[in-house]
């Protein structure tokens, strides 16, 4: 019987966090469990920052970027004493379960603990990175590559004004999802992302290709975690070759991690959340919740971690035929 349920954000912020504690919070007072944020992640967990919560204190949030619990990352709750401790101020405040929303990092946090000090612990998926094994959609996605496209749209106008070639960072750590998406949605020219190492004839072919098709603009999009080299370096390069056009980088950075979430985000964290609480119910535990052809899913936190996330191929191909004319 859980009696008590605690919910925290982890790692990076992700907007539609908000929805998503607010879901848990509501579904777990209708199911009479009493909900109890825990501030600042695994490190407010330590520090006992645990607050019992209600229906009203997740009002007017679900419209709101970044997360009102806060996030961190906690050096100590990689350490069995800081784990303990942890532990001891949830059993001080009766918490019979945790919540954890966050991506790999977190997960990992939330399945040595669970497996320490047997805590049923389910786990929801989020980043805007969208790089987690076992999820078509993480938390955040939707609403990075609205930014991100906003951007590159405005972007757009003044590299037309300009005949100008710009480079654009798109965030992403390891994962090309985001900017694959944002760079296919905002029509770039080329897009460099890890999974796929693009060389410097193909960036020169393709630019000559668009500049013989008669435009006077080009966008590239690059994930922070591209293998070809620094943004500078290649739009250097690109600028010493095509001397007509002036070589300009915009690096997005934390921009798009803020904003409102988008409708689909605010869905998406809503049934994250009920759906995390309702299984918890159930007995399921060591779990993360997920989205799979557009219906809901569990996956063992295991799996999950030792699985990899892989980018939709189909939207390589499309991008290839829609930037070739």
């Amino acid at each position: 019987m859980i009696k008590k349920i605690g919910v925290l954000t982890s790692g990076g912020d992700a907007q539609g966090m908000n929805a998503c504690i607010r879901s848990v919070v509501r579904t777990s007072w209708q199911h009479n469990i009493v909900p109890y944020g825990i501030e600042r992640g695994y490190e407010g967990l330590i520090n006992n920052l645990i607050t019992k919560m209600d229906p009203r204190s997740v009002g007017n949030i679900v419209q709101l970027g970044g997360t009102m619990l806060k996030c961190a990352r906690s050096k100590r709750f990689r350490t069995k004493e800081g784990r303990k401790q942890a532990y001891d101020n949830l059993m001080a405040a009766g918490i019979d379960a945790l919540v954890i929303i966050g991506g790999d990092g977190s997960l990992t946090g939330a399945t040595i603990f669970s497996q320490e000090y047997n805590i049923p612990v389910i786990g929801i998926p989020a980043t805007i990175d969208n790089d987690i094994y076992g999820t078509d959609f993480t938390i955040g996605f939707d609403t990075a590559a609205n930014v991100a496209l906003d951007a590159i749209d405005k972007i757009r106008d003044t590299a037309d004004s300009h005949n100008r070639i710009f480079f654009i960072e798109i965030m992403g750590r390891e994962s090309g999802a985001l900017a694959l998406q944002v760079g296919l949605a905002s029509g770039a020219e080329i897009v460099m992302i890890p999974e796929i190492l693009t060389q410097e004839k193909e960036i020169f072919e393709a630019l000559e290709t668009s500049i013989n098709n008669g435009k006077t603009s080009h966008i590239i999009v690059v994930a922070e975690g591209n293998k070809s080299g620094s943004i500078y370096e290649i739009a250097n390069k690109v600028e010493e070759r095509f001397i007509d056009f002036e070589a300009k980088v915009a690096i997005l950075g934390h921009i798009q991690r803020g904003g409102s979430p988008s409708c689909y985000d605010r869905i998406l964290a809503s049934e994250f959340g009920v759906y995390a609480v309702k299984q918890l119910i159930s007995g399921n535990s060591n779990v993360m919740v997920g989205t799979k052809n557009r219906k809901l899913i569990l996956q063992p936190i295991e799996k999950v971690l030792n699985g990899k996330s892989e980018i939709d191929k189909n939207l390589l191909d499309i991008g290839k035929v829609l930037t070739s004319i």
